[in-house]
């Protein structure tokens, strides 16, 4: 499992549905139309229909495979866990948490842009069931998840804060 990997499960859960694509480019337009953030949902109406079609391809990787997903979007997590990106997003400790889940859950493209610039974010928009789907179905299939040198939770990134 590298990043490329991951990206491309992401990707692929959003097929699930018309009605998530739909929100998906919604959310991309908004990168070159900023004015049309207003008119996003601030929510994935079908997050749950997105968290089994991610969960359904987790389900079939190796515990190498499944740990190194969750690695990747700890990671990706962390990375964004910052006081700029949070000014543009908003929320408490969870809600900070499930707004960086939205912009990892959105994709590469759209995660990349608000991580080079936190002002592309769609304020307060979540998805809290992406943030912890591979450590859950990991503790579930294999046992408890190695630790690990980073931490997902919010202002976790000291550095940043």
């Amino acid at each position: 499992m590298n990043e490329t990997q991951f990206w491309k499960m992401i990707d692929r859960a959003w097929e699930a549905s018309p009605e998530l694509l739909a929100h998906r480019e919604s959310a991309l337009r908004t990168l070159s139309a900023p004015e049309s953030k207003d008119d996003h949902l601030a929510f994935i109406k079908d997050e749950e229909l997105l968290l089994d079609a991610i969960k359904k391809q987790l389900d079939e990787l190796t515990a190498e495979e499944l740990l190194a997903f969750d690695r990747i979007l700890e990671r990706k997590l962390y990375d964004i866990d910052r006081e700029d990106v949070h000014e543009h997003t908003d929320g408490s400790d969870d809600g900070f948490l499930y707004c960086r889940g939205y912009i990892v859950a959105i994709g590469k493209a759209y995660y990349d842009a608000v991580n080079s610039d936190p002002s592309n974010a769609i304020f307060d928009c979540e998805c809290a069931s992406i943030t912890y789907v591979s450590l859950f179905l990991y503790e579930e299939k294999f046992g408890a998840l190695p630790p690990s040198d980073i931490c997902r939770e919010t202002q976790s990134n000291q550095d940043y804060w």
